[in-house]
């Protein structure tokens, strides 16, 4: 499949059958435990991982979500961890940045702080210092769920410079010139958002996707599909129709806060994550061998 985004890392990832793509809050509920978490995640069989860097309006998730941000907050998760997180990981896939713009915005206005405070001379403020403090920490891409794509182009060329790619949301009810206007900025993969609301696990996979991804079969980027897929059976389902990936967040976070309530050891969590991630990716792969057949006997 061609993609024309900057990272090659994301793009070999969508290139040979569906991609899966987990997500986690990064310090949740710990920092080396979260380190154990992420890392099991890859053993199952990541194809890319989105590590949630917590903000403390996080408008697009539920309380699953939420809950797991201000864990992570309250274990004193700040920017300057994350980076030095994400540097000290020990896995083959590529990751990606989630988190608001805010904050990416305000890192630049630290940092420029501390500069004047330094050198007496005024900094350049915005998106690109945390951009560039992210591409060396190991970052690939970012996605910033509160970032319309009319404001989005001082990050976006922030991206293009330092190699990230700028993964946007597109939800059941963006269409006409906003979709157009979206597509034109996104990179990497969209993150086709499968119903409305916030994120969160859920017993059923929405009627939404289908029509979402025929909405954006014309457009040449890898559509990733997320909110609600907690099972393997949703993720075959959601690639048989269509999809070149999934992205799930909500049921492996419920499996990290279900290991604090119970005071499970840090490797009985991960042996949960790693199975569960072993689950979601072989029923990717079924979805895929599915359509796949179809198509062949058609």
């Amino acid at each position: 499949m061609a993609d024309t985004g900057n990272s090659a890392a994301i793009a070999e990832a969508f290139a040979d059958g569906p991609a899966y793509v987990p997500y986690l809050v990064v310090g949740d509920p710990d920092y080396e435990s979260s380190k154990a978490y992420v890392e099991a995640l890859d053993r199952g069989g990541a194809d890319v991982i989105e590590l949630g860097l917590p903000f403390s309006e996080p408008i697009a998730e539920g309380s699953t979500i939420q809950e797991a941000l201000v864990r992570s907050l309250d274990a004193g998760m700040t920017p300057d961890r994350f980076f030095a997180f994400a540097a000290e990981l020990d896995v083959e896939a590529p990751l990606v940045c989630m988190t608001y713009y805010n904050l990416i915005y305000q890192y630049g206005d630290s940092e420029a702080r501390s500069a004047s405070n330094a050198s007496g001379e005024a900094a350049s403020t915005g998106p690109r210092p945390f951009v560039e403090r992210a591409a060396a920490a190991g970052i690939e891409g970012l996605v910033v769920p509160d970032l319309p794509a009319e404001e989005a182009d001082p990050l976006r060329e922030a991206c293009d410079e330092f190699g990230l790619d700028l993964v946007f949301i597109v939800a059941p009810t963006t269409r006409a010139d906003r979709l157009d206007r979206l597509m034109d900025r996104v990179s990497g993969y969209v993150y086709v958002q499968a119903r409305l609301g916030t994120t969160g696990a859920r017993d059923d996979v929405s009627d939404q996707t289908t029509e979402s991804l025929d909405r954006l079969r014309e457009y040449d980027v890898p559509k990733a599909v997320g909110f609600g897929i907690s099972t393997g059976d949703h993720a075959e389902r959601i690639v048989a129709g269509g999809a070149d990936g999934i992205i799930v967040g909500s049921a492996l976070v419920d499996t990290v806060a279900e290991g604090v309530a119970e005071d499970l050891s840090t490797d009985e969590v991960a042996d949960r994550l790693e199975a569960l991630s072993r689950e979601l990716k072989d029923g990717a792969v079924r979805g895929h061998r599915s359509r796949t057949d179809t198509v062949e006997s058609a």
